[in-house]
């Protein structure tokens, strides 16, 4: 093992990096709890389950030896009952367990009982953790005014001062809103002209006299003088909707009723990640990403921002308060409910190394260090759950085993911080094959912690690929996702979830929305997650999760899960066919587009993960279109083209004249930014580390364990940090 490349100390039989250290014994002195028992209880928990996770590492690849020798000798679409008996008799399918439901509890209402949209954010950028945390309220007039939900062409056109057409637009599908989620007995709320309060609730003034809710339920708050208020608050399905009064204000001294803008309640929930979205791959990052942790426990994470020339310090919202129309207080939530997204069970890390020397597991690591950032808020100094617990994200599990393993693990840190057992609960994302062909199995190994189960189709289908990679070569990306084991997967998350005793517990959840500049569509399309009953679905911004959040209004996620069909072995038969390219397929053309199409997205993203350490970026595919990209999206792309080059769909050479020939379209996307090196080289000279790790990343794929990019890229990010450091005394490595 590379030995660590900062300062490092002694703790018990651990060499701990400093910053790592620091960072602990920082929050256990904070906490009151002894430092050395700490450190002695850290390496218990090292080296009795470190071994654990080794071995389920290598059950991992003992189950895809079989498979490749399965497939090696029957290429082809296998049969399907066959091959579940083979699955089964090797172990890959887990036997299904007898019914059961789960018994978590003190999951906050966010969580178990409320469907909103659900931000996934890199934790080591403090600006966007603060911006996701305080996207649980978001202004409805702004998303709309700002982005193509609304029509961008003609008079809607935005232009560079206010365009009055477009405001008003805005404001018509505001009232549009309010006419869904609190009709009125008569009448509409485009016809208002003033709001107050009054002994029967809430009277809305228009030029026919006063008309009042249908629902009079609806009406569950207010600000201000009641014959004058500055707020009204809704409620429908679960969801808050403030109508901000202001007749001086730059939109209300123009509105007849007086309306400033409607605040929605938007992100319900945000991931802080510390996995996919981030380059974290050394102590200096691992500690940088829990510093910001523990400060949004405690509620003291700031930053400085500048924006149209003002600088000021953006800090964590304050909670809202409103008076009932009983005459009581009624305080809501100003923040989003925060989980904590932990690494998976492959990488290691050389920021703790065991007692002979050797890296310890990043995700024990990640395990303990983000339940003692909770600390603050679990000893009631903190603002995030109001139930006592702590929300992890456990990625990349493969089957009920690990799951167990992650269950295990947690147990043993919550001992090590003396926190009540099941504080800390798990969210299982169901991405890996062996997982979502073992969900029920998987639930039921955290049937007491599990508060989060989601789909996630980029590593879902990058497993997918090297699981079955000597089948034969796969459909282009676009088409695999259209294919029957997708709808598979996607439906039997619901149903198993459901039959699993979910509802009222935990979340059931969607992926992302991939395209954050393209809103109108996401409008268009998003709403099918809400169909299917899931309760969450991720978005990529505070804006989107404001325009998403109207599809929960449109329709009710918990009633829409209730036609859920249950699971049963047909679906599983669906869900196990690998989406083979049939003959003709793959035609010259094809092949082309797509290869060109992967590697651009590669280069896009490699190039900013490597030698800026930015872990999400939004790349423009080949067509310009602006896609987010993290290393689930890396994987499959670079899982495809190692799948091609396995069956000869594609060259060697071909893929090097694809790498040089879109190192140019990347160098000219990114030639705004200063701090950006060009990926284009000429013959005489030798490529640049991001060049290398996105040629080493398809070249090398098939071969990565579960086809994950991590290794190679935190191994090669490494190289480059040690590249920049000694660029800055003036040397080279």
């Amino acid at each position: 093992m590379t030995p660590a490349t900062v300062a490092t100390a002694t703790r018990h039989d651990l060499t701990v990096a400093e910053p790592i250290a620091a960072f602990a014994e920082e929050s256990l002195l904070a906490a009151g709890l002894d430092v050395e028992a700490f450190w002695q209880g850290v390496s218990a928990i090292v080296h009795d389950l470190g071994p654990r996770g080794a071995a389920l590492l290598r059950r991992r690849d003992e189950l895809q030896e079989r498979i490749d020798a399965y497939h090696h000798a029957s290429p082809g679409l296998p049969d399907p009952a066959e091959y579940r008996r083979f699955l089964r008799d090797i172990g890959y399918l887990a036997p299904e367990p007898e019914p059961f439901t789960i018994t978590t509890s003190g999951v906050d209402p966010e969580i178990a009982r409320t469907a909103g949209p659900q931000l996934v954010v890199p934790l080591l950028n403090a600006r966007f953790a603060l911006n996701a945390a305080n996207a649980r309220w978001g202004s409805l007039y702004d998303a709309l005014y700002g982005t193509d939900a609304i029509d961008q062409s003609g008079d809607l056109a935005p232009g560079d001062g206010y365009n009055r057409a477009r405001g008003d637009e805005a404001i018509r599908r505001g009232r549009e809103l309010l006419d869904t989620i609190a009709p009125l007995t008569d009448g509409s709320h485009a016809a208002s002209t003033g709001y107050t309060v009054d002994d029967e609730g809430l009277a809305v003034a228009t030029a026919s006299g006063i008309r009042r809710l249908a629902d009079p339920a609806a009406f569950v708050g207010f600000a201000g003088d009641p014959s004058a208020p500055t707020a009204i608050l809704l409620r429908h399905h679960g969801l808050h909707i403030e109508i901000v009064i202001d007749r001086a204000g730059r939109i209300g001294q123009t509105d007849a009723a007086g309306i400033q803008d409607l605040l929605v309640e938007s992100a319900i929930t945000t991931i802080m990640d510390l996995e996919d979205s981030v380059a974290a791959v050394d102590a200096d990052d691992k500690a940088l990403g829990y510093r910001n942790w523990r400060a949004l426990m405690d509620g003291t994470l700031t930053e400085q921002v500048t924006k149209g020339g003002r600088t000021f310090t953006r800090r964590l919202a304050d909670d809202r308060t409103y008076r009932t129309p009983a005459g009581g207080e009624l305080t809501l939530p100003g923040r989003s409910v925060l989980f904590v997204r932990n690494v998976g069970h492959l990488m290691r890390t050389d920021a703790v190394l065991d007692r002979d020397g050797e890296w310890i597991f990043e995700g024990i690591l990640d395990a303990i260090m983000t339940a003692l950032g909770s600390l603050p808020d679990l000893t009631g100094r903190g603002a995030n759950s109001r139930t006592g617990s702590m929300y992890i994200v456990k990625p990349k599990m493969h089957g009920p085993d690990e799951v167990a393993f992650a269950v295990e693990l947690f147990g043993r840190v919550e001992q090590l911080l003396g926190l009540p057992e099941r504080t800390l609960k798990i969210g299982i994302m169901d991405e890996e094959r062996r997982t979502s062909a073992n969900l029920a199995a998987s639930i039921a190994a955290a049937s007491d912690r599990v508060v989060f189960i989601n789909t996630g189709f980029l590593d879902r289908t990058g497993d997918e690929i090297h699981t079955s990679r000597l089948a034969g070569p796969f459909l282009p990306k676009a088409a695999i996702k259209t294919q029957p084991f997708m709808q598979a997967y996607e439906d039997r998350n619901v149903a198993i979830g459901v039959a699993s005793g979910l509802d009222g517990r935990a979340q059931i959840g969607k992926g992302m929305w991939a395209m954050p500049d393209l809103m109108h569509d996401m409008l268009e399309q998003k709403i099918a997650h809400v169909r299917t009953g899931a309760s969450t679905a991720w978005v990529p911004s505070p804006t989107a999760a404001t325009l998403h959040t109207l599809h929960y209004h449109q329709l009710d996620a918990f009633a829409q899960r209730q036609g859920a069909t249950a699971a049963d072995d047909t679906s599983l038969n669906t869900l196990l066919v690998p989406p083979l390219a049939p003959a003709g397929a793959l035609t010259a053309e094809v092949v082309a587009t797509e290869l060109d199409n992967n590697v651009q997205s590669i280069l896009g993203y490699v190039v900013r993960w490597i030698d800026q350490g930015v872990g999400c970026s939004k790349v423009p595919d080949i067509h310009g279109v602006a896609l987010m990209e993290d290393r689930a999206t890396l994987r499959i792309a670079s899982q495809l083209l190692a799948n091609w080059l396995e069956h000869g769909v594609i060259t060697e050479a071909e893929v090097d004249a694809s790498l040089h020939r879109l190192a140019a379209v990347v160098d000219a996307q990114n030639a705004g930014d200063p701090h950006y090196e060009p990926l284009a080289h000429d013959a005489a000279s030798a490529p640049g580390i991001a060049f290398t790790a996105a040629r080493r990343l398809i070249l090398e794929g098939g071969v990565q364990p579960n086809g994950y990019t991590e290794p190679l890229l935190h191994a090669l990010r490494r190289a480059k940090k040690h590249e920049q450091r000694a660029g800055e005394v003036g040397g080279r490595p």
